[in-house]
Formats: structure tokens, C-alpha cells, sequence
């Protein structure tokens, strides 16, 4: 007897889909694809995971003895490592996810020229993997807390500074997604990203307080542009729960940057799924 044959066809969606039922659909894949990112990031590397430990640890002790020891740049009343080393594992989280996004469409054309999956796996998948790389660095700032004794000092849970930084790693992955979907859409046709995209994750390394708190600039007008940074609240949020040891700070933030988020997670997504029909005729 004959079998029966069945016939797959693949429409898009009716109307605009942000793609995110879909990927549920596909978690498995997304699954392996973020595992293989992380395998390819630290193969033949002799020191392996530590990397990821080794080069914000690396950082700390030069802003530390540089700016902190140099120059005379006051942390105020947190420690120069503990302020430095808070800033620097929020900012490799945005620049890997950023960067990994940025490119992953143009690094994975084989695969998406050959077979059909959502791809918005692709960056969401470099995004994980930076992720990874952060809950390392995690583990370092927290032997840090614990080597300073500042529960002990300070008498209050680890949980609040915990929960600060769960709130600021939401804000620094919005916001990656955001620029990370919008760069990767825009890179499939233009390849200036790749050459445009070091410039800019350079200059918005300074513009964030990373190395220095924008209560210390002079001028009014210039510390107003530098908050409108969502990066500069994410780290915020993470050194105001060490010295406040509670989140109520966290009700003077100001709402329009959950403006600036959303806008920008509708920039990336609308953009990315707009092109995607596209990638497999122009990667």
C-alpha cells in the first residue's frame, strides 16, 4: 500500500508577529545553538571559562591603580575594585551581546541559506551567550563582596544587591537586544556595521560610568545626556543597593526610561522581522 504523502507549507504570519511563540516553538534549537556558541567561544583555549573572569579582573586592577591609586578619583563610599568591577561585568554583558548580535546573521548565512527556522534564534542565541558569560563574572563579584566582608560591615542581605543586579541585567539585556537586532537586520545589507560597530561600542564605553559617577561632572548639561543612557541606570541601580542596602531608591528613577527601553526592543524587533524575509536572498 501506498504511503500516504504530506505536503509542508511554510506562510508567514498574518499581520506583524514579534516571532517570540515561534521561538517557544523552536526551543530545543535555540538551546543548541546557544551551546554550540559557547563551545566555539572557548574551544582550544587553554584557559577555557576563565576568560571570562580573567578580563574584567584585568580591568578592575588597571582603573583601580590607574585612576583610583594615580589619579586620586574617589569611589565614594564603596571600594575602587567593588565600584570598578560592578560597572565592567554589566558593560561586557551589553558590549558581547551587541557585538555577537550584530554579526550573527552574516556568521550563520550557511546554515540559514539551507534550511528554515526562525531566525531570530540567531542573535537571541549570541545574547544567551554573553549571558553565560556574565553569571561567571558574577561569581567573581560576589567572592569580591564576600572577601570585603560587606554584609558583615553593613548589615544587610545579599539579596538586595542580588536583586539590584537581576534588575539591572533585565535593563543591559533590553537594551542589547534592542541594538543588537537592529544592528544585525541593518548588516545583512550593509556591511559598514562590522567596520562602525567597534568605533561606536568604544564611545559608548566612555559616555558610561563605568570608570566614573556623573555626580562628580561639572557641567549640568553634559551629565543630562549621559543619563539618558539605560546603561547608566543599570549600573546605578546595582552600586545605590550596595550603599542604601534596600531597592527603594528604585522609586526615583524615572519613568520615562522604561519609555527609552521599550522603544528600543520595538526598534530591533520591528526592524529584524521586517528584513527577515530578505536574509537568505542577500546574506
Amino acid at each position: 500500500m501506498d504511503s500516504e504523502k504530506h505536503e509542508i507549507i511554510i506562510r508567514p504570519d498574518k499581520g506583524f508577529s514579534a516571532g517570540w511563540r515561534e521561538l517557544r516553538q523552536y526551543s530545543e534549537l535555540l538551546y543548541f545553538f546557544s551551546w554550540k556558541e559557547i563551545k566555539v567561544r572557548y574551544k582550544q583555549a587553554f584557559l577555557g571559562v576563565l576568560w571570562t573572569v580573567l578580563q574584567p579582573l584585568a580591568l578592575m586592577f588597571i582603573f583601580v591603580f590607574l585612576l583610583n591609586k594615580g589619579l586620586g578619583i574617589s569611589t565614594g563610599n564603596i571600594p575602587a575594585p567593588l565600584y570598578y568591577l560592578s560597572g565592567l561585568i554589566l558593560w561586557n554583558l551589553f558590549n558581547q551581546s551587541v557585538s555577537g548580535a550584530a554579526q550573527s546573521i552574516i556568521s550563520n548565512a550557511a546554515i540559514i541559506k539551507k534550511i528554515y527556522f526562525p531566525r531570530l534564534i540567531i542573535p537571541v542565541s549570541a545574547i544567551i551567550t554573553a549571558s553565560f558569560d556574565f553569571l561567571i563574572s558574577l561569581i567573581l563579584f560576589t567572592g569580591l563582596l564576600l572577601y570585603y566582608r560587606w554584609f558583615e560591615d553593613y548589615t544587610f542581605s545579599v539579596l538586595y544587591i542580588m536583586a539590584g543586579m537581576s534588575i539591572a541585567f533585565l535593563m543591559v539585556v533590553i537594551t542589547a537586544f534592542g541594538i543588537g537586532t537592529l544592528l544585525s537586520a541593518i548588516n545583512v545589507k550593509y556591511r559598514d556595521v562590522r567596520y562602525a560597530l567597534p568605533f561606536m561600542m568604544q564611545a559608548l564605553f566612555f559616555i558610561t560610568p563605568v570608570m566614573f559617577d556623573t555626580q562628580t561632572l561639572s557641567q549640568n548639561w553634559l551629565t543630562l545626556i549621559l543619563e539618558l543612557n539605560p546603561l547608566y541606570y543599570a549600573i546605578h541601580i546595582v552600586r545605590e543597593s550596595m550603599i542604601s542596602g534596600n531597592l527603594n531608591f528604585i522609586l526615583t528613577l524615572p519613568v520615562w526610561i522604561v519609555g527609552v527601553l521599550i522603544l528600543l526592543y520595538l526598534s530591533g524587533i520591528i526592524a529584524f522581522r521586517r528584513m527577515e524575509a530578505y536574509f537568505a536572498d542577500i546574506v
